[in-house]
């Protein structure tokens, strides 16, 4: 048995899928290489193309090359999901530091509360999780089963959140909710 060889884990890739997200990882390996590098001589490049083939090769041979853990099918849907997220982001940035600026007595009414999860899958989870931690005025403190816990900075923060919009559009993005 060689040194990448795993007992449990087969050469081929499963059903098709392990080769496409394999290289789907070295296309973004390399535009993050050629982004870094700034450098764009055959040698540079050649370094890159020897460092991502490298890195899917040790990623495929580990087994964690599949559809969740590089979800192309989900770019389309993140592409619309990503400016109403940055929107959000936005007036949640507006809002704290209202808050915070206010000369008088800030309006600030910490609360914990679990509100639920639509999402099907762990990665609709996590994307729904780091989207809330991602606003401002909001951090998610942890994942169990179909509820995430969530610190708020005031009350209507909570209640705007448990509207459920992002939970929605999340569910949406993973294609769940279509």
């Amino acid at each position: 048995m060689g040194l990448f060889d795993r007992p449990d884990q087969p050469w081929r890739a499963p059903r098709g899928e392990s080769a496409v997200c394999g290289v789907a990882l070295f296309v973004v390996l390399m535009v993050v290489w050629l982004l870094n590098s700034g450098h764009y001589t055959t040698l540079m490049v050649g370094f890159g193309v020897a460092s991502s083939l490298f890195v899917v090769f040790l990623s495929w041979r580990m087994g964690i090359v599949y559809r969740e853990g590089l979800p192309v099918r989900l770019l389309p849907r993140a592409l619309l999901y990503a400016p109403w997220l940055f929107k959000e982001i936005f007036k949640a940035n507006v809002d704290v530091a209202r808050r915070i600026l206010t000369l008088y007595e800030p309006n600030i009414s910490p609360r914990l509360f679990d509100t639920g999860v639509t999402q099907k899958s762990d990665l609709g989870r996590v994307i729904y999780a780091n989207s809330i931690t991602l606003t401002p005025g909001t951090v998610s403190i942890g994942v169990r089963g179909s509820y995430i816990m969530v610190h708020a900075i005031a009350e209507e923060v909570a209640d705007g959140l448990q509207e459920g919009e992002m939970d929605r559009r999340v569910t949406w993005l993973e294609g769940a909710g279509s």
